[in-house]
């Protein structure tokens, strides 16, 4: 029985970074997100793809034991082109093509309607109403969002905020979302809808968590090779809820065990293109990295 389920989107890639080029590779943000819940829980996506969408992509997903009874298939694949210069932490969008996304309803399976625990991909905040509006008895809901769901339906994203229990965003999109410069002003104004977490990311410098009980700062981890950091914010919200829902609670102690092994599973993801790096990747790697990156907040 599936225990997460993944709300996002799956795509094909063109990316160059100082460091290669690929084309036509498996993203997407329900991708990473699932890939690396699937380290923890049996995981079910729902999103839509094409007729193009390569029968060797559907093949590993399904090798992975991830559930793809919520994937709908229809007209042509959603296709994504980005560059990245040596500032990795910001990708510049060179191409998109929308195609079956534009059309995407985000109809859940029966059985996914019992899911536990839920993550919201960066998706139109409507269509995150409307899969909460479909769960029947979920015990974790997170989401994320992205700036151009800030600028362009502001209300239904407030509105969709205030129905989940954690809430992940970039540095940027804090301080938007709350007109702030003052991530701490915008963690708090965030919790007063109703959240019981936020976690702010700020990419290779680590993550922050404010619940009503504390704050906790995570370091991020230094990385000698990075190759392409595509998906590292979908990976790091996929272990994320994938965590929790090992831990069976959510608490501040299991958020913050969760912020760390979805920071050492992002910070592999960065390590190659596409999904290469994950796909090698093995619980051992992740458990060393996790205490690495343990031992360096000890004083």
């Amino acid at each position: 029985m599936v225990k997460v389920i993944i709300i996002g989107t799956i795509g094909l890639d063109t990316i160059t970074t100082p460091f290669g080029q690929v084309e036509g590779v498996l993203g997407g943000s329900a991708t990473y997100a699932s890939y690396a819940s699937s380290f923890f829980a049996k995981t079910g996506i729902v999103s839509v793809v094409g007729e193009d969408f390569p029968d060797e992509h559907h093949q590993m997903l399904t090798n992975r034991g991830i559930c793809l009874k919520g994937l709908a298939k229809k007209g042509k694949t959603f296709r994504w082109q980005g560059l990245y210069e040596f500032d990795m932490n910001e990708a510049k969008t060179l191409n998109t093509e929308l195609n079956a996304v534009s059309e995407f309803e985000a109809e859940l399976p029966e059985e996914y309607k019992d899911a536990e625990y839920v993550f919201l991909g960066n998706i139109d905040p409507e269509l995150q109403l409307k899969v909460i509006g479909q769960l029947k008895n979920p015990k974790v809901i997170a989401m994320d969002t992205m700036n151009f769901w800030i600028e362009s339906k502001k209300d239904k994203l407030i509105e969709a905020i205030k129905k989940v229990d954690v809430l992940v965003v970039n540095d940027g999109e804090a301080r938007q979302l709350f007109d702030t410069t003052n991530l701490v002003a915008a963690g708090k104004k965030i919790l007063d809808l109703g959240v019981k977490a936020v976690i702010i990311k700020k990419g290779e410098h680590g993550a922050l968590l404010f619940t009503n009980n504390s704050h906790f700062n995570a370091p991020g981890y230094p990385l000698e090779n990075v190759k392409d950091p595509t998906g590292c914010g979908d990976s790091f919200g996929g272990s994320l809820i994938g965590y929790i829902a090992k831990a069976g609670k959510l608490n501040d102690k299991v958020l913050r065990k969760a912020i760390v092994y979805a920071t050492s599973i992002a910070s592999h993801n960065a390590e190659d293109f596409s999904l290469e790096r994950m796909k090698k990747l093995s619980n051992k790697e992740i458990n060393k990295r996790f205490k690495e990156i343990k031992n360096i907040r000890k004083f």
